[in-house]
């Protein structure tokens, strides 16, 4: 009676290790298969112009670290240093406007000829808003800090080739403005920091984005934001597919 048991319980195991080399092997065949896909894509684009006239003709020096989601872009300009911060993780978190279901026309209403009609015109239009989308609004993180005299930390977004302002701050340590560590969250929280940037009288509005354009902060870099932001996104998940490639191969 022991015999037939241990053969059961060997094939049984057997089964199962056969079941776990055979899930491997097609999840690896289809890394390869998307590496191969994204390879062939990254070989037939072009690095958008939008990109190349700004890091050929901009004062600012790019810093991207390989594997991290932030991107910097910091220059000097006399006794200041300006340091602007994005991330890739807002592609992740852009969520485009729903579908209107409400809005969709029933099979009775397509079964007519006006239905029809209607439907292949509401199809093109639906194209057209496809092809004309906006870009993915990108938010910029931008601290000017002078020594000793603490830091100016304005939040604003760069969408359709415009810096759109939301909020302009002043902080003594310049600390808050850059860490987000409990401790920094927590004193800048306590500070006042200033009215919402649409509150302020227009003139005063106008001249703020005026000192930012005045220190490179313009249509040049809403243009590259979101540009570079595809760009990277793209180069680490073809480095995320290798490097779960290599893993499950391993």
């Amino acid at each position: 009676m022991r015999t037939p048991q241990l053969a059961a319980s060997f094939s049984s195991t057997s089964r199962r290790q056969s079941s776990k080399d055979e899930a491997d092997q097609e999840l690896l065949a289809k890394l390869k298969s998307e590496l191969q896909f994204e390879g062939e894509i990254k070989q037939n684009e072009q690095l958008p112009a939008s990109i190349k006239d700004f890091l050929e003709n901009s004062s600012y020096e790019l810093k991207d670290e390989p594997g991290k989601e932030d991107v910097y872009l910091v220059r000097k300009i006399g006794d200041e240093t300006i340091t602007i911060s994005f991330s890739i993780s807002d592609l992740a978190n852009f969520e485009p406007e729903p579908y209107d279901e409400d809005d969709a026309m029933t099979d009775e209403e397509l079964d007519t000829a006006e239905g029809k009609q209607l439907a292949e015109a509401e199809a093109e239009e639906a194209l057209e808003d496809e092809e004309g989308q906006p870009a993915v609004p990108c938010r910029l993180n931008i601290v000017v800090e002078k020594p000793g005299k603490g830091a100016i930390n304005i939040e604003a977004m760069a969408q359709d080739g415009t810096i759109l302002v939301e909020n302009f701050y002043y902080y003594k340590d310049p600390k808050m403005a850059h860490s987000s560590s409990p401790e920094a969250v927590h004193g800048a929280s306590d500070v006042y920091p200033g009215p919402p940037f649409g509150s302020l009288d227009e003139d005063l509005q106008l001249l703020m984005e005026r000192y930012l354009e005045e220190r490179g902060i313009s249509q040049a870099m809403a243009l590259f934001v979101p540009d570079y932001m595809d760009v990277k996104e793209q180069r680490e998940y073809q480095t995320w597919l290798e490097n779960v490639k290599n893993f499950v191969a391993a």
